[in-house]
């Protein structure tokens, strides 16, 4: 995944601003909190039609996303809670985003993209939502095409290159996708019906 690659380059980077936080002894789940208000108002900016604004925006402010893990373990922070409450605001942190265009295109009466847009937060909930359940019943599932981290940069690809309406589609598609594909590896892991 597009995704490990990211994390996995990051870190050279994340570190040294997680310290540098850390210092000033905040919360990890204060870094998750701002980072969703963040998001908020960049659904503000997108309702309003600056998309190339937006993508700039959901680029810089993605760090307050990956920072807040690395800031949990470097100052010895981590709980079962923050995890939760990095995992829910991160499900609404793309709602709100999907939210803005959703308002936008509905003010400029474009039917296709509003369609779009509902087929992907869909896909996107069915995504997150498939590998809860699989942890639920005891199968760790992280594969998948198109997990948070490429959704998010497909969708940042379309606004700064105002192509939205063609990133909608490839996030409508592949999300939905994604979903079954993780529904597929959790019968194979499981072995189906004859699994128990």
């Amino acid at each position: 995944m597009l995704s490990e690659l990211v994390r996995k380059h990051s870190k050279r980077f994340l570190e040294p601003l997680a310290r540098l936080i850390s210092r000033l002894n905040i919360s990890p789940n204060v870094i998750t909190i701002i980072g969703f208000l963040l998001m908020v108002g960049v659904a503000f900016v997108l309702a309003n039609g600056y998309f190339l604004l937006a993508g700039i925006l959901i680029t810089g402010f993605a760090i307050f996303d990956a920072i807040d893990g690395t800031l949990a373990r470097m100052m010895g922070r981590t709980s079962r809670f923050g995890a939760f409450l990095d995992s829910t605001l991160d499900r609404l942190s793309e709602a709100v985003i999907f939210l803005g265009l959703f308002i936008f295109f509905m003010q400029q009466g474009n039917q296709l993209e509003l369609i779009l847009i509902y087929a992907t937060v869909v896909g996107s909930l069915m995504v997150s939502y498939a590998r809860a359940r699989a942890e639920g019943i005891g199968v760790p599932l992280k594969d998948g095409w198109f997990t948070r981290f490429e959704r998010i940069f497909v969708l940042v690809i379309g606004l700064l290159f105002n192509q939205v309406t063609v990133a909608l589609l490839i996030l409508a598609v592949f999300t939905n996708l994604t979903a079954v594909q993780r529904m597929y590896l959790v019968w194979r892991i499981t072995g189906g019906e004859k699994g128990g």
